[in-house]
């Protein structure tokens, strides 16, 4: 038990290039590489809290609305299950921190993701397993404490 303990306290958030994150247009890329921004924990490093956000969308010249979504799929892409492979699914499907996985059940989060796969792709087979569900939850209650 305190192997497998000890392994679970070292879980390190991932970090990803921010051409990586999806959702960013080439120009606001750039844009965020011009401001030191290269990585995700570096926006989330400078984007803390909405005062942060809003300086950043105002030196970017971009909404805060873009911001505010670069800043939760970096948030959700920390959880090395999720990467930027499911960071965009996750926050489609209205769960928009890991925080906020971290506190939900398994049945809900695989609801809502099958009834967003079957409303907009009409394909119930693309939504991620329980199993897949059930690591990124518990690799988000280890990024949370």
């Amino acid at each position: 038990m305190n192997t497998h303990r000890s392994v679970q306290n070292r879980l390190k958030p991932t970090n990803w290039r921010i051409e990586q994150l999806p959702g960013i247009s080439s120009e606001d890329q750039a844009r965020l590489i011009e401001c030191g921004i290269t990585t995700t924990l570096q926006l989330l490093q400078q984007c803390h809290n909405q005062e942060q956000k809003h300086a950043l969308s105002e030196k970017l010249q971009v909404h805060i609305h873009h911001v505010s979504k670069w800043v939760a799929l970096s948030d959700l892409s920390r959880i090395p299950s999720v990467g930027c492979q499911y960071c965009g699914l996750l926050l489609h499907a209205g769960i928009a921190s890991a925080a906020q996985l971290a506190q939900m059940h398994i049945h809900k989060v695989h609801q809502q993701i099958l009834r967003l796969q079957v409303a907009t792709m009409q394909r119930r087979d693309l939504c991620p397993s329980r199993g897949e569900i059930v690591q990124w939850i518990q690799q988000a209650r280890l990024l949370s404490t």
